[in-house]
């Protein structure tokens, strides 16, 4: 016997889902795709039991009903009513997923009752980070070409921070490591995805290292070739 799945916008339910019905194994899904009904706070719920960034796609495997598009509205929704509201929560797009936030400005309320205080990090640590999420993969003699100093400490404290991994091996002599970011460093810095991160036009001194194909440390240091483009999509 097939178990029941949660009807939304049912014939013999109420017009605000009181009248939708669960199914009991957890294994149903969810109907009546033209009334968006309780989807919202089936969504909510799902994003606040995940505790992490998920994605649109997983959302609507979970679901099983709803279309992409159907489970995309119910997300702009909830961030409408979230802002409009002025709710505890926010929900944001981090990650390649989405998640229930609290508001920045509710920080320091939150770190007194959790008696915790923020991850800090260095500014070598930030200095590295922001090498590796533009020249990613990358190489350490690549990050130190760059900074000018030793990465070696740096890149370690990094990856156990789980900011920062190892993505393989370049087909260069020695074969050295080749280092990229991580999905928690997107969801630290809040951001969707890398093509989020602040264009390197932006950045100032120091975009054309980040933005070069290839550097070379001669003995008059760092040295950038004149056919060395910049990076797909910036101008530097």
């Amino acid at each position: 016997m097939e178990t029941p799945g949660l009807v939304i916008g049912s014939e013999n339910g109420s017009r605000n889902g009181s009248g939708a019905q669960a199914a009991p194994d957890g294994d149903g899904g969810v109907t009546g795709a033209e009334d968006l009904g309780r989807l919202p706070a089936l969504v909510e719920s799902l994003l606040f039991a995940a505790g992490r960034p998920v994605p649109i796609s997983e959302l609507v495997e979970a679901l099983d009903g709803p279309s992409r598009a159907e489970v995309l509205r119910a997300l702009e929704h909830l961030v409408a009513s979230c802002e409009r509201e002025g709710r505890g929560l926010r929900l944001v797009q981090v990650a390649g997923g989405w998640q229930l936030r609290t508001p920045a400005e509710h920080a320091p309320w939150i770190r007194r009752l959790l008696r915790e205080r923020p991850p800090r990090l260095s500014r070598p640590m930030l200095e590295t980070l922001a090498v590796v999420a533009y020249r990613q993969p990358c190489t350490r003699i690549e990050i130190e070409a760059v900074r000018g100093v030793d990465a070696e400490a740096v890149l370690t404290t990094l990856i156990e921070r789980r900011l920062v991994r190892i993505v393989g091996r370049k087909e260069a002599p020695g074969r050295p490591l080749l280092y990229a970011t991580t999905r928690e460093f997107l969801e630290v810095f809040g951001l969707p995805d890398l093509n989020a991160l602040p264009p390197l036009r932006d950045l100032g001194q120091g975009a054309t290292l980040l933005a070069a194909r290839e550097l070379e440390v001669g003995p008059g240091g760092v040295e950038v070739g004149l056919a060395s483009p910049p990076a797909p999509g910036e101008d530097v």
